[in-house]
């Protein structure tokens, strides 16, 4: 495939590119009839974004995703945003946007290529599977000739893959990491089993907090597809809101966001509440990919000691353990999931720099940031719950 036969186009809607062609890209895994690996780059996802009003005009993300054609056939897509502000993205650059413009510069607009509000990692570069290398070097091509051509300071791919990551650094981009915690199962029968992997004393403190959470007067309701009704949604709208004005001064997501996400992915759907007195008072959603559990969004309107760790944690584990799932990624930050069999992993993002000087400089913080990165990761991992020998232990 020579480079002349490449066209790449953008897009001011996701509804502008067809779903069958955004999806043969973005999960071709699903002509075999299964579950999305990412549902996060789905054309379903991504346009509940922009018709609920999540995204789009007054939000500062500003759709312009990109398509990459052979002839008619389009081989590869990015979900791309021109971003007027550093909100909702989870790689955090506040700090080079306040540096950029002390010295005079223009940090924004800037465009991002990511899921908006979505600190879930996966691939960014959407290709055909047999178009891997030219359609990721034609969607880097495209992205830095967008920013270079309309003098945007800087272009940035949050939560890619790895591999990506790598592709993406030999093409001249900068790569940053990250730290997340996910929890690993490793084959477990149910959820005792996981428990026996644990030493002795955060065993104890986990079948503790089960007990004291499941105890809070009412009954927890795992609810998928169909089983979640209006008036769910309407509850878990209150918790999502009360926790959206805490954490970011107002929510992210507008309310009929979930009613879209429910008509297009319900079956992708996870929503785990605790009811009392048949009134929910406290709910946790998550989206079930092919062999991961996303955790998502939480909230309550009542507190109850370890009803939190009970809803996003332990009926996520227990929910990946009955249907074989690999993993759970409980979102990002948080070193309480350490305790709770939730591990450090390393997350990749890019980085496009148009100015040289500021280029050099946030490269060299970039090689700070990932040795100290590293280390803390070898500290957080070695007091994770699990047992260090394979010794007998009784409770």
């Amino acid at each position: 495939m020579s480079e002349t036969q490449i066209d790449i186009r953008t897009h001011a809607s996701i509804d502008a590119i067809r779903a069958e062609d955004w999806d043969a890209c973005a999960c071709p895994e699903r002509a075999d009839d299964g579950r999305a690996f990412d549902p996060f780059t789905t054309h379903g996802f991504l346009s509940a974004l922009e018709t609920s009003g999540s995204v789009g005009e007054g939000t500062g993300w500003h759709p312009q995703h990109l398509t990459v054609h052979q002839g008619e056939l389009i081989v590869a897509v990015m979900p791309l945003y021109v971003k007027t502000h550093s909100q909702g993205e989870y790689v955090f650059d506040h700090g080079w946007a306040d540096a950029y413009e002390r010295a005079g510069g223009r940090y924004y607009p800037k465009l991002q290529a990511a899921v908006p509000f979505s600190p879930v990692a996966g691939r960014r570069f959407l290709t055909r599977p047999d178009c891997v290398q030219i359609g990721q070097a034609a969607l880097v091509q495209g992205m830095v000739k967008i920013a270079a051509d309309n003098q945007i300071s800087s272009a940035h791919v949050t939560f890619c893959t790895q591999d990506e990551a790598e592709a993406g650094n030999a093409m001249g981009l900068l790569t940053r990491e990250g730290l997340q915690y996910h929890w690993q199962n490793d084959n477990y029968a149910d959820f005792d089993a996981f428990l026996g992997a644990l030493s002795s004393r955060k065993r104890k403190q986990i079948r503790k907090e089960r007990r004291i959470a499941q105890g809070f007067g009412g009954e927890i309701l795992t609810l998928t597809g169909d089983q979640i009704q209006p008036q769910h949604w309407d509850a878990f709208w209150h918790f999502y809101q009360d926790t959206g004005a805490r954490k970011w001064g107002r929510p992210y997501l507008t309310r009929a966001f979930f009613d879209q996400l429910h008509d297009t992915m319900a079956d992708d759907l996870l929503l785990v509440l605790a009811e009392r007195d048949g009134h929910p008072v406290a709910g946790a959603l998550n989206v079930i990919g092919r062999d991961t559990l996303f955790g998502r969004y939480w909230g309550c309107i009542e507190d109850h000691p370890y009803l939190h760790f009970e809803l996003c944690y332990y009926q996520a584990i227990d929910y990946a353990i009955q249907h074989r799932l690999t993993r759970v990624e409980a979102g990002a930050q948080g070193e309480h999931k350490l305790a709770r069999g939730y591990l450090p992993v390393t997350t990749h993002s890019l980085h496009w720099i148009n100015d040289p000087g500021f280029r050099e400089a946030v490269d060299q913080f970039l090689q700070s940031e990932r040795k100290a990165l590293a280390q803390d990761i070898d500290i957080l991992t070695s007091y994770g719950p699990f047992k260090s020998v394979d010794v007998s232990e009784h409770d």
